[in-house]
């Protein structure tokens, strides 16, 4: 019980934490930087992504272009691009576990580094409450109770997950148990076999000798 309210309060305040999983970070050319993410099944997922430009107020060079692919655990590929700039993706997963993105770009000579920003949202943290309050023109009371109510049902969700997850790893450790009887079973069963060999090999080598 105590371990289950410990889970309960850190999963209410995940999704009450920062909406979004935002970085920057710097990847050289020919190199390749993949960022995992846990998304649950039936969940809406979307990221967007570009390339920061070195020099404001100039082109971005053509030598900073990279391809991005997203793949979920089981290697299903819902997002793929080549030589882009910048790009988005939103798709519902399709299963549950770690999806994948991975960012490369193609070898220069010189060797250059680039920056990207990466946002990647997942669940109830997808919905941009402010533009559904512009289209629906309702108050900020009404925006808070929307979103509030959005967040618990996704710790709903969440519990019902994770009860799963819970139910799941019970019958792998039953499972786990039962095989790891069987097989101490057997392996006393052919320590004492050996053994009765033995003896009896030492048995009829003394009969043999006429010592017994």
């Amino acid at each position: 019980m105590i371990l289950r309210s410990i889970i309960i309060v850190l999963l209410v305040l995940g999704v009450l934490s920062p909406a979004s999983q935002s970085l920057r970070f710097e990847m050289q050319s020919g190199q390749t930087k993949c960022i995992s993410e846990d998304v649950r099944g039936n969940s809406m997922t979307v990221g967007k992504y570009h390339v920061v430009n070195p020099n404001e107020g100039h082109p971005l060079p053509d030598s900073h272009k990279l391809s991005v692919r997203v793949t979920s655990s089981y290697g299903n590929s819902f997002h793929s691009a080549e030589n882009v700039e910048t790009g988005q993706f939103a798709f519902t997963a399709a299963e549950s576990g770690d999806y994948m993105a991975c960012f490369w770009s193609p070898d220069h000579s010189p060797q250059i580094t680039m920056t990207v920003d990466f946002d990647w949202r997942t669940g109830v943290h997808t919905k941009d409450w402010s533009n559904v309050a512009k289209k629906g023109q309702i108050d900020s009371m009404e925006l808070e109770l929307k979103n509030l109510y959005d967040t618990v049902s996704s710790i709903h969700e969440e519990m019902f997950y994770l009860r799963e997850r819970e139910e799941e790893m019970q019958e792998l450790n039953k499972a786990t148990t039962s095989k790891m009887f069987w097989l101490s079973f057997l392996s006393l069963f052919l320590c004492i076999s050996v053994a009765g060999l033995q003896f009896w090999h030492l048995k009829t080598f003394f009969e043999k000798k006429k010592l017994i």
